[in-house]
């Protein structure tokens, strides 16, 4: 199997390391063979930022960053500075995934969103937890839900682990959701709650080969929310196993 999307890796697995040393991590990660990151909280460290990714030789196609109820133009000022091409709503309250009334009106304020990061040639996304997949509607996942009423100029950022620790098969999710699955956090571990439980990609219980044949558009962006070994050790495992997966 091959892509034309370089592996990327959410920075939050590394926060600890970033807070201390963000130019170093960078580095570290470039040094590790990613090319690509996707910061978090990056606004409030855009000068930083500015300077380590180039430096570190890494580029942010995608970015996390709160948006809804937001004031828009830092967050639009510091994506551009950056070279975000996708900024993506990392978390929006479970309260709002109950009714299909909310989840539509989730969908249409991402909508307004994403028509004034056009103007500044910024696309806007969404990515899920377990909840989405959790909190049925009408017996119909309420991220499915979501899907169906997303404007067209809002993509997804489908989070596969969680997907599957929602009771839902993520590959079947990635087929039915199509070409609006524009990024995928690819982790692995046991499926469970249990955060530091996760390991390196290819080394838990996740169907990362039906995952990615499943949403070959999309590029991978690799994370651990917590873990119990070392997580540079655990990037590194997962960029061997996810080249050899795509080779």
């Amino acid at each position: 199997m091959t892509t034309a999307s370089p592996i990327s890796v959410q920075l939050y697995t590394v926060r600890d390391a970033i807070a201390a040393d963000l130019p170093g991590t960078l580095k570290r990660i470039a040094d590790l063979g990613y090319t690509q990151v996707e910061p978090y909280a990056f606004v409030d460290r855009v000068d930083e930022y500015a300077e380590a990714l180039p430096a570190a030789g890494l580029t942010a196609p995608s970015a996390h960053v709160g948006l809804i109820g937001k004031d828009l133009e830092p967050i639009f000022a510091a994506a551009t500075r950056l070279g975000v091409g996708t900024i993506i709503d990392p978390h929006i309250d479970e309260t709002r995934w109950v009714t299909r009334e909310d989840v539509e009106a989730i969908a249409a304020e991402l909508g307004e969103i994403a028509d004034a990061a056009a103007a500044h040639d910024l696309r806007i996304g969404y990515h899920n937890h377990a909840f989405e997949l959790e909190n049925l509607i009408d017996g119909t996942p309420a991220l499915e839900v979501f899907a169906a009423a997303l404007p067209a100029n809002v993509v997804l950022e489908i989070d596969t682990y969680w997907v599957e620790v929602g009771g839902v098969d993520a590959a079947e999710l990635l087929a039915r959701l199509g070409d609006k699955v524009q990024f995928l956090h690819v982790k692995d571990g046991p499926k469970n709650k249990n955060d530091v439980e996760q390991v390196a990609v290819g080394r838990g219980s996740m169907p990362v080969r039906d995952i990615l044949q499943a949403a070959r558009q999309a590029t991978p962006v690799v994370e651990l929310d917590d873990h119990a070994g070392d997580v540079f050790t655990a990037l590194a495992d997962s960029l061997e196993f996810l080249q050899g997966v795509r080779a």
